[in-house]
């Protein structure tokens, strides 16, 4: 099964992007810590997460840098062709299923 849940900071607010199908997706960064024991201190993970429909619309309206948030989703390959180099390229992304914000509402007002 393919399945992730990721709690962090969202490190970019989040971008939304209108297709000409009528589709809607957002897009950020999110640092999950995780604690090294080689350096014995925190170190950030950092995700690219996706999401689309109104999921994105949400995003796009609370997702901001800073913030704390929960996404449960699953992991996907991206494949493109750098136009610069001619090379193809390939990473993973978090497609998001869902998105909740966490900590409290004074955090909020602080960002």
């Amino acid at each position: 099964m393919n399945s992730v849940v990721l709690v962090g900071r969202v490190g970019r607010d989040a971008e939304i992007k209108y297709f000409e199908s009528g589709k809607v997706k957002a897009s950020f960064s999110l640092a999950v810590n995780r604690w090294d024991s080689k350096t014995k201190s925190e170190v950030a993970d950092w995700f690219n997460i996706d999401v689309w429909e109104k999921q994105a619309e949400f995003a796009g309206e609370y997702v901001k840098k800073g913030i704390q948030i929960a996404v449960d989703g699953r992991i996907a390959l991206n494949k493109w062709t750098d136009k610069v180099t001619g090379n193809d390229r390939e990473s993973f992304l978090v497609v998001a299923n869902n998105i909740r914000l966490l900590g409290s509402k004074r955090d909020a007002e602080v960002l």
